[in-house]
């Protein structure tokens, strides 16, 4: 049963560019799992700084083995000066 996410982040308004680089090199990464479904990134038009990932993963074990990963462990500890907060993460339910 697939799980889907939305992760919100946001990045310190000096921070945007370096950040975006942060989260496009977790997208590559990513795409490479083979559990991953769907791993895209979004940029809002108006609020260059907000960054939305809209996440498909083929199972609840997948996921866990994702968050443990290189990749991820790199951004977190890459981007704890120029992230604006925490990533905000949503597990929702495909209604159509």
């Amino acid at each position: 049963m697939s799980i889907y996410l939305t992760a919100i982040s946001r990045a310190k308004p000096q921070h945007i560019e370096q950040f975006k680089a942060l989260l496009l090199a977790l997208v590559v990464e990513s795409r490479k799992e083979e559990a991953c479904i769907q791993y895209d990134l979004h940029q809002s038009s108006d609020d260059p700084a907000l960054f939305i990932f809209h996440e498909e993963w083929a199972s609840k074990e997948a996921l866990e083995l994702h968050n443990q990963t290189a990749h991820i462990n790199k951004f977190i500890k890459d981007s704890v000066d120029i992230i604006d907060g925490t990533v905000v993460i949503h597990e929702t339910d495909k209604l159509a």
